[in-house]
């Protein structure tokens, strides 16, 4: 197989780079600064995750209600890049708004409109791998993506750690120095989104009939809907899809705020968390080339439990090197799970509506966020201890796994 990108596969894996900044900023730099605002304003510890991870939910439940209804209008022809388009501007614009709010409530409602338009681009952009490569090629050119993002991410993102943490010695405020990261994120995003932009063109698509199209939108995504069931393959996989990265996706928007209510130093959280991206770029990388030479759902499932024993562990987790033991395994095992989910789901759907499949997808995904960061806070609050709620997480990914191997012996064609 031909290893080296295309500047088409070059300018979608750019993409990865240029929303992998907003990632990284909500996983770290932006709970703090939440935790911040909470605390003047007299919120306790577990008040303060419970109230990110609700923000959390409320993003994801957005998502999943309106990201198969926009995936399926997007599958009419000429739609794909003008949505696209929208969804990362409004998210760099209040990706930005957020740089300016000092109080904690209007934060959070800011984050969640920012962080749902970001997941709609995700949907969009993951839906556009069938057009810009060939099937022999996704699962290279899907951990690719990831990869370039992990790392590409950092480079942001250490220039903002820097002035937050360094800000002070030169007479910048570490308010001010918050809002110039956010700024600087916001950049990022748009710069890097251009080269794809610029050069992607809908191939696969479904033709515009004389109804209009958001009405015809509707009525295709109604009978996917009613007949998915019947597609066996696609619907199990959803299924376990729904399970095991609803952990993942918990873990990775919980870590910060887990770690922050524990008690742990918030420099030495971020920078383990800076490791886990330089640690996810090879590993991503690795999981892309062991596809062209063993099974990929023989990967995803060792993905999945490797995941099991990260979520096990999370439940003993008290100390500061605890949580760089977690960062880094978590690191081994994000992007390999992400990226080859990703190019199966690609390899087992129509092409040309494959945004309406990626908007269920992202239900399952993103959307399934939504339940796994509810029982977190539901439980940590119930019971007093972030240990517990965290521990809830486990359970997903049994069931993740009992549901993928199911889905994989019925897409045999992809052993």
């Amino acid at each position: 197989m031909k290893s080296k990108l295309t500047s088409l596969e070059r300018n979608w894996v750019l993409y990865d780079v240029a929303n992998s900044a907003f990632t990284l900023l909500v996983t770290t730099i932006m709970p703090l600064y939440f935790n911040s605002l909470a605390e003047n304003a007299g919120l306790s510890s577990v008040d303060y995750m419970a109230y990110w991870g609700y923000g959390a939910s409320a993003a994801t439940l957005i998502v999943a209600l309106m990201g198969p209804i926009l995936g399926t209008i997007t599958d009419n022809k000429g739609f794909k890049k003008p949505i696209f388009v929208a969804s990362i501007l409004i998210g760099a614009v209040l990706c930005i708004s957020l740089g300016f709010a000092r109080q904690w409530l209007f934060f959070l409602i800011v984050f969640v409109i920012a962080k749902a338009s970001y997941s709609a681009s995700l949907i969009f952009y993951d839906s556009m791998l069938g057009d810009v490569t060939t099937e022999d090629r996704m699962d290279n050119v899907s951990s690719l993506g990831y990869a370039w993002g992990y790392i590409g991410s950092c480079v942001p993102f250490i220039f903002c750690l820097v002035l937050i943490l360094m800000g002070g010695k030169i007479g910048i405020p570490t308010g001010t120095a918050m809002t110039i990261s956010f700024i600087i994120t916001a950049a990022w995003w748009i710069i890097f989104s251009l080269p794809l932009i610029r050069t992607y063109k809908q191939i696969h698509y479904v033709e515009r009939s004389s109804a209009p199209a958001v009405s015809e939108s509707f009525a295709r995504l109604w009978n996917t809907l009613k007949n998915v069931s019947r597609e066996k393959n696609v619907f199990i996989f959803l299924l376990a899809f729904f399970f095991y990265i609803d952990g993942v996706y918990t873990i990775i928007d919980m870590a910060t705020a887990y770690g922050s209510a524990l008690g742990l130093d918030s420099t030495g959280l971020l920078l383990a968390l800076l490791v886990t991206q330089f640690v996810a770029f090879p590993f991503a990388i690795l999981f892309g080339r062991l596809a062209q030479k063993y099974n990929t759902a023989a990967l995803i499932t060792v993905c999945i439990f490797a995941y099991l024993g990260i979520a096990i562990y999370a439940i003993f987790l008290k100390e500061q090197y605890q949580f760089w033991i977690l960062a880094v395994c978590v690191g081994m095992f994000q992007g390999g799970v992400q990226a080859l989910s990703r190019s199966y789901f690609t390899k087992i759907i129509p092409p040309e509506r494959s945004g309406e499949y990626f908007g269920l997808y992202d239900i399952c995904g993103k959307g399934a966020a939504f339940m796994g960061t509810t029982i977190v806070s539901l439980a940590s609050q119930i019971t007093g201890d972030l240990n517990k709620g965290v521990g809830m997480i486990s359970l997903f990914f049994v069931a993740g796994i009992i549901l993928f191997r199911k889905a994989a012996s019925l897409n045999k064609d992809l052993m």
